[in-house]
Order: structure tokens, then C-alpha cells, then sequence
């Protein structure tokens, strides 16, 4: 069941926006920043806040890729695998990720402390290789950078 809070949260963006569908990406971020992810169920309780059908939500859901439909781990490393990314090195430094974190692109470690995603471009090509964790961007990687980060987020 939504809580009273998430339920302000989204009626303040469907505020802000022509229909309730126009806002359903803001309030599918509310949700998976209450919950971290937003789970089948979370999915049904927003859509009949919504007065959207659950197929129509879940719609837009999987195809906003920043939208997790399932659990991840704490901290959420996204590294782009834009072109210039895969020139400067993302080759080597995906390899790096699963060497030190022992999973691929796509998993969460054991630990549920990060969960290793790409995406198709962070718009910082000029500074490739990119990734952001959480919220944060960090571009020119190295592996030693990698690994202040990682030691930078336990």
C-alpha cells in the first residue's frame, strides 16, 4: 500500500503536470525512491492511484531503463557503453568490475551492496570512460579509480 508520504510526494508531481499520465515517470520515481525498486505489487498500487492499468504503467516502466524493476543493491553503478566509452577502455574496466565485485553487468554482489548496470550513454563523452553511482558521475576511470570509488561507497 502506498504510504501517506509517497502519496504527497505524487500528488505534488501530478501538480505540476497536464494529466496523470504525464506524471507517471515522476511518480515511478517516488516509488523506487521510497522502496529502491518498484516491485509488481508497487507497480499495481500506483497504477490504480493512478487510474492506469497496470500493463500501461509497467509499459512505461521497462522502457525508462532508470526505472528498476527488480531489487538491486544499495548503491546502483551504472557504466555507459557509449562509443567513445568503448574506445577509451570499458572493455577492461568491465572487467575490472567483475574481478572485484565477482559479478557480471546485470547482478547485485552477494552482499546486496552494488548492483553493476549499463546504459547507453551518460552525455559525458568527452571524458570517457563514464559511470555514475548513485547520483554521482565519474568520468576519465581508471582502475585504481574504480577502486577509491568502491572503497568510497561501502
Amino acid at each position: 500500500m502506498l504510504s501517506e508520504a509517497e502519496m504527497r510526494e505524487i500528488e505534488e508531481e501530478l501538480s505540476h503536470s497536464p494529466s496523470k499520465q504525464a506524471a507517471c515517470i515522476e511518480a515511478l520515481k517516488v516509488i523506487q525512491r521510497n522502496r529502491g525498486w518498484v516491485s509488481d505489487e508497487s507497480l499495481a498500487e500506483l497504477a490504480e492511484f493512478m487510474k492506469m492499468s497496470p500493463a500501461e504503467l509497467d509499459s512505461v516502466a521497462t522502457f525508462y531503463n532508470l526505472i528498476f524493476r527488480r531489487e538491486v543493491g544499495r548503491h546502483v553503478i551504472l557504466i555507459c557503453d557509449s562509443v567513445s566509452c568503448w574506445i577509451t577502455g570499458y572493455d577492461n574496466l568491465v572487467a575490472h568490475f567483475k574481478n572485484k565485485l565477482g559479478i557480471e553487468p546485470g547482478q547485485t554482489t552477494s552482499d546486496g551492496r552494488f548492483t553493476l548496470l549499463t546504459i547507453p550513454c551518460l552525455g559525458v563523452c568527452e571524458h570517457a570512460p563514464a559511470m555514475v553511482v548513485d547520483r554521482q558521475t565519474f568520468w576519465e576511470l581508471t582502475e585504481d579509480k574504480i577502486d577509491k570509488i568502491l572503497e568510497d561507497f561501502k
